[in-house]
């Protein structure tokens, strides 16, 4: 089976691992790993970012078969170790509310949003494609929050915490989610702990690595695509 593969990252140096793939061929704007095409989208970080760009790319071509969401991530557990790789089957906007002086609303905490209105239940948006399915028999499947700022003080993730009990930290992933659902494209995410959420620290972080196991697993995740 050949698949038309829209791969989507935040950053260049996230795209680029697909070239530590062994066997991938690439041409000045695509990959291809055995029958596969994979177009890489770099999209910016963030979610108003990701929202422009692949909306932008959405509409002017045909839709993939597949998208991928790549890219490194912040760990709240201790048993997911800097390095290890991760497949998100939920996501948020974990920021997304209101402030109410008291402490913090989600819009549907709020009445401003109905929390099982589609793409969302409970809340939040839920990733459940025959592709992740089989991802996640290879790799631990998580619950993910995504924000519009890296958390990174001990009162923000313990509030987090409390709140959402997350496994991993993105910027762009429940934006990824959203606009694949909304418009009924298959996807997959794949994420890598390049770091620990923890107060701000970055001599622990480990980007290299991160995008090391990406690579990896990303091939994985093609032969199981075959």
């Amino acid at each position: 089976m050949s698949l038309k593969i829209l791969l989507v990252t935040a950053t260049m140096a996230e795209a680029d691992c697909m070239k530590m793939i062994p066997g991938i061929k690439s041409t000045a704007d695509k990959f291809y790993f055995e029958k596969h095409e994979i177009i890489p989208l770099v999209t910016g970080v963030g979610s108003i970012a990701t929202a422009w760009t692949m909306t932008k790319w959405i509409s002017s071509y045909t839709k993939p078969d597949i998208a991928v969401n790549i890219g490194i991530a912040g760990s709240y557990r201790n048993d997911l170790p800097v390095g290890e790789a991760v497949v998100p089957v939920s996501d948020c906007f974990a920021d997304v509310g209101i402030d109410t002086g008291k402490g913090f609303l989600t819009l549907a905490e709020a009445g401003l949003e109905d929390p099982d209105k589609f793409p969302f239940s409970g809340g939040k948006i839920i990733a459940d494609s025959k592709y992740v399915a089989g991802a996640v028999e290879l790799l631990k499947p998580v619950r993910a929050i995504t924000v519009n700022t890296a958390t990174g003080s001990a009162e923000t993730i313990k509030r987090l915490i409390e709140k959402y009990n997350p496994d991993i930290e993105t910027m762009e992933g429940a934006t990824f989610f959203y606009i694949c659902t909304r418009e009924n494209i298959p996807f997959l995410a794949l994420r890598s702990v390049s770091n620990r959420v923890e107060p701000r620290n970055k001599e622990n972080w480990n980007v290299r690595l991160a995008l090391e196991t990406l690579s990896k697993h990303m091939e994985e995740l093609l032969i199981l695509f075959e």
